[in-house]
């Protein structure tokens, strides 16, 4: 039997669980929701990494769907109600495949079923609106987690991309990962500040996750997580996901991106700037500069170096498909998990490492949220502070 064939048989027990998948978001920009226009049970291939085949050929048992909008967007809490919509139609119109989830034992009924549980997270505090009553109102809509920054700081927590604005949580953002705990919220703290991912830490009494983050050690991008924060994670249970996009994971990939970002700007272009004069001078500058290429074996290296810091109970994946325009040679699409599960085989992790990395750590995480928050309602009722009563 090769690697490759050991990893399918593997995944056909102990499926991947996946923390962060931007299908919602795909469709919203690309048909508006029409989801006859892009009809998952099919192949979509020209115009997406997701769809119902490609998840079944990778293994994939259990996706939180992100239900991400924008951070500039002047209306988020109803632009994230649209994407759970969408969340919702999908799930309507391919039950025999998607399964609703919203807890732990969802998810292994589901793979007792075989279909892939489907369960939610926000990508972002600004879709919550500095309101803990919307914030338990996306929870009882089937949100289990919320990244609490996106690219961007909220008025109360900062971005790994941002410049510095509280420090990393301030009394709100505290308040905000307490009422996170009490709903059985997951926190997750990809995005986040190095400061922000440490105040979370000293803050939460249930395990956190980083839905799709990976080691700074490896990759020198503040979009992954700092050794001093993985060697945390045993001693609050949490489980960082490994993500697979190419400028988190390739150091040359890093500053490539940082030279073609310094590129656009000298041509007056803000570098995320999709107009065809735009496009053309990025072409220009790619011809001359070819991008580097992550592989496997690149997010393999991240996933030895997470499991040496943190351990491998706390590891998870999440691919971040659907979210980046650029994957790695051989996870190209959500079919490729058999490629990076055979690699690590090939590095000799044991079927036990694996089941915990694409299976059991994230349902064990879920379900110990779901632990804390029951206990936490034993003793206190739903917060109503304020930003402002707070923070002043």
């Amino acid at each position: 039997m090769t690697a490759l064939d050991e990893a399918r048989e593997l995944l056909r027990e102990f499926p991947v669980a996946d923390g962060h998948n931007d299908l919602p978001w795909a469709l919203r920009e690309q048909v508006r929701y029409d989801l006859d226009a892009r009809d998952i049970a099919a192949p979509q291939g020209a115009h997406l990494h997701t769809d119902l085949p490609r998840l079944r050929e990778g293994g994939v048992g259990a996706q939180f769907w992100s239900v991400y909008v924008r951070s500039d967007l002047p209306d988020a809490v109803p632009a994230t109600l649209e994407q759970i919509d969408c969340v919702r139609q999908l799930l309507v119109r391919y039950p025999k495949v998607l399964a609703p989830a919203l807890t732990a034992g969802d998810m292994e009924a589901a793979r007792a079923q075989g279909r892939i549980a489907s369960l939610m997270g926000a990508e972002g505090g600004h879709s919550i609106a500095n309101s803990l009553a919307t914030l338990r109102s996306l929870y009882a809509l089937g949100v289990r987690y919320l990244t609490l920054t996106h690219n961007d700081n909220v008025a109360w927590a900062d971005s790994a991309t941002d410049e510095p604005g509280v420090g990393g949580l301030s009394a709100f953002g505290r308040e905000v990962v307490r009422e996170m705990n009490r709903e059985g919220m997951l926190v997750d703290l990809s995005h986040v500040a190095a400061t922000t991912m440490r105040d979370a830490l000293e803050t939460t009494a249930a395990p956190v996750i980083f839905s799709h983050s990976s080691a700074r050690a490896v990759c020198d991008h503040p979009r992954n997580i700092p050794d001093d924060v993985l060697e945390r994670l045993p001693a609050n249970g949490g489980v960082a996901m490994v993500t697979f996009v190419p400028k988190f994971v390739l150091q040359a990939a890093v500053d490539w991106t940082a030279e073609a970002d310094a590129n656009m700007r000298a041509h007056g272009f803000h570098p995320l700037d999709g107009t065809a004069e735009a496009m053309r001078v990025h072409r220009e500058f790619e011809e001359r500069t070819p991008r580097p290429v992550a592989t496997v074996a690149t997010v393999a290296d991240h996933l030895d170096h997470m499991r040496e810091v943190a351990g491998v109970d706390h590891l998870g994946i999440g691919g971040d498909y659907d979210g980046t325009p650029f994957t790695p040679e051989g996870l190209d699409d959500v079919s490729g998990y058999p490629n990076l599960v055979a690699e690590l085989l090939e590095r000799g992790w044991s079927r036990s490492d694996l089941a915990k990395l694409t299976w059991r750590n994230a349902v064990r995480v879920l379900g110990a949220a779901e632990d804390v928050a029951r206990d936490l309602q034993s003793t206190r009722g739903p917060s109503n502070a304020t930003i402002e009563s707070l923070d002043g």
